[in-house]
């Protein structure tokens, strides 16, 4: 199973920041930054050790605060993986409107594959009709933008191959 810390960053203005990638099963979608869990690495840890290698924002595990949200299921992506994915996903608000970020951590396929990061209102993300994952990211920001944080972490739906929620 490959897992992922990912982070749903939020600003002043209640906005998040998501990245559009052009992938192989989708001709453009939109994720939180975020991505695999190294050896020894807690799902924190790796949240924010992407969140910096990705944005160049520094955020320690301890202020990430508790797992908001899971999503899990099969997916495979020609040509890199194919299996079992889980996704682990925190909730921090940055004390600022937006940030100046810095990419240069990016890995290579990285930065082929990402086509731009942008701020969205909860407005503009529940009016898009571009791809966004994970599914249920919506409702779950409202709740979180709200200042109420689940007890336990949010079970999101899966999408399969083709995008359906599973």
């Amino acid at each position: 199973m490959r897992r992922s810390g990912r982070v749903i960053l939020a600003d002043a203005d209640d906005r998040i920041l998501l990245i559009a990638y052009r992938g192989t099963l989708d001709p453009l979608y939109w994720i939180t930054p975020g991505g695999g869990i190294d050896a020894a690495e807690s799902p924190a840890e790796a949240a924010a050790r992407e969140l910096r290698e990705e944005t160049g924002l520094r955020v320690g595990t301890a202020d990430l605060g508790p797992q908001v949200a899971v999503a899990a299921g099969h997916l495979d992506i020609p040509g890199w993986l194919s299996g079992m994915f889980r996704e682990d996903y925190f909730f921090y608000r940055l004390p600022t409107t937006g940030a100046d970020l810095d990419t240069s951590g990016l890995l290579s396929y990285e930065s082929t594959a990402i086509d731009e990061f942008r701020w969205w209102s909860a407005d503009e993300l529940a009016s898009t009709d571009q791809q966004v994952y994970p599914l249920g990211l919506t409702g779950l920001l409202g709740e979180l933008l709200a200042g109420r944080i689940p007890t336990e972490p949010v079970t999101l739906p899966w999408r399969d191959r083709t995008g359906e929620a599973s």
